[in-house]
């Protein structure tokens, strides 16, 4: 989300005059509608205190908006093929959906088509599409804190039952049953780098994620299922605590995170992230490193797999691992967000 106060009355000031030149440049999210939008959408211009500002769509659809019919602004840079207007459509027939080669196949759609289609015209495939649709209607929960009852009627649906239905393939059980198990909360943080959900419970801090990590629902399924929690939009003071440190690791004011945390996992990745907790910021160790530290120099791989299943970003500092060459190696938030936290604390020293 762009968050610069000038950025932010320019891109205003282009949706108002709908200037042609910013399309594709950024796209406008309506809080009162619920849409995104081109710069150049023919409907009536909102107040400037309810508009947000994205550089991508992606961004705009894991806020939890939805795209505009008026100005189809997923047309841009060229007009909506049949193939994408029709999938689109399935998309918001049915949001909840995870969408399956099988399914292509049963409409009579090649998927490697599909996919095609949507990476050349809007740099994501039709799987991420659908997916940053899903995962924005939970998250835009999380990160108004609005009840149930007003997201659904702000994220478009009529009927309680669709929503519901969304909501739960997100947060594992549909928010009115969740008195009847252990509850846990969701908070929305932005960062530089992009939107982060936290999820905890009173005590401790159990998730830290970018908002746009790839395998953010299966690791928010594995979590729920461990516990037999429903995660509902909310804070604690853990939370809220989290929230603070990181907006003080940002601000280089921070190099030691204190808020509680718990994890869960095999022995093996408990000894792999306990070995990153002592990694010292400014610092990197390598996947080989890791393996001769726990006694196991032949576990390279296995380093890797065991830091790709962190689910607390930055808290257990997976991105100050790297290759022994000196390469990045991967990260699950995205190499740029690696190569950039890792520039960030070796600024901070």
């Amino acid at each position: 989300m762009i968050k610069d106060e000038s950025m932010k009355k320019e891109y205003y000031h282009a949706l108002v005059e709908r200037n042609s030149t910013y399309d594709g440049i950024f796209f406008a999210g309506i809080k009162t509608t619920g849409v995104f939008c081109h710069a150049t959408c023919p409907a009536r211009k909102p107040h400037y205190e309810n508009c947000l500002f994205y550089e991508t769509a992606e961004e705009a659809l894991l806020a939890g908006f939805r795209p505009c019919k008026r100005c189809n602004p997923l047309s841009f840079p060229q007009k909506q093929s049949p193939l994408i207007q029709k999938m689109v459509a399935l998309v918001e027939e049915n949001p909840e959906k995870r969408w399956k080669d099988s399914d292509f196949n049963e409409l009579g759609i090649h998927a490697a088509t599909a996919r095609r289609q949507f990476k050349k015209n809007y740099n994501m495939t039709f799987v991420q599409y659908a997916r940053a649709r899903r995962m924005g209607i939970a998250m835009k929960s999380i990160r108004t804190g609005e009840k149930v009852i007003n997201t659904q009627i702000d994220i478009g649906y009529i009927s309680s039952s669709g929503f519901h239905d969304a909501f739960s393939k997100i947060m594992g059980r549909t928010p009115n049953r969740s008195k009847q198990i252990k509850m846990l909360y969701a908070d929305w943080i932005d960062t530089p780098l992009g939107p982060m959900v936290s999820i905890v419970d009173e005590n401790f801090l159990y998730l830290l994620e970018f908002a746009d990590r790839r395998g953010l629902e299966r690791e928010i399924e594995r979590l729920r299922n461990r516990l037999n929690a429903s995660i509902i939009p909310g804070k604690t003071d853990r939370s809220d605590q989290i929230r603070n440190e990181l907006n003080d690791y940002f601000n280089k004011g921070l190099n030691t995170f204190k808020t509680p945390i718990m994890f869960f996992g095999s022995d093996f990745q408990k000894s792999v992230w306990e070995q990153l907790l002592k990694i010292r910021m400014g610092e990197t160790a390598t996947y080989k490193d890791l393996a001769g530290l726990i006694g196991n120099p032949k576990a390279v791989r296995a380093i890797g797999n065991a830091n790709g299943a962190n689910q607390l970003a930055i808290i257990i500092p997976c991105h100050r691992v790297i290759q022994s060459d000196g390469a990045l190696g991967g990260y699950g938030g995205g190499l740029e967000r690696k190569k950039w936290l890792l520039e960030h604390e070796k600024s901070i020293q």
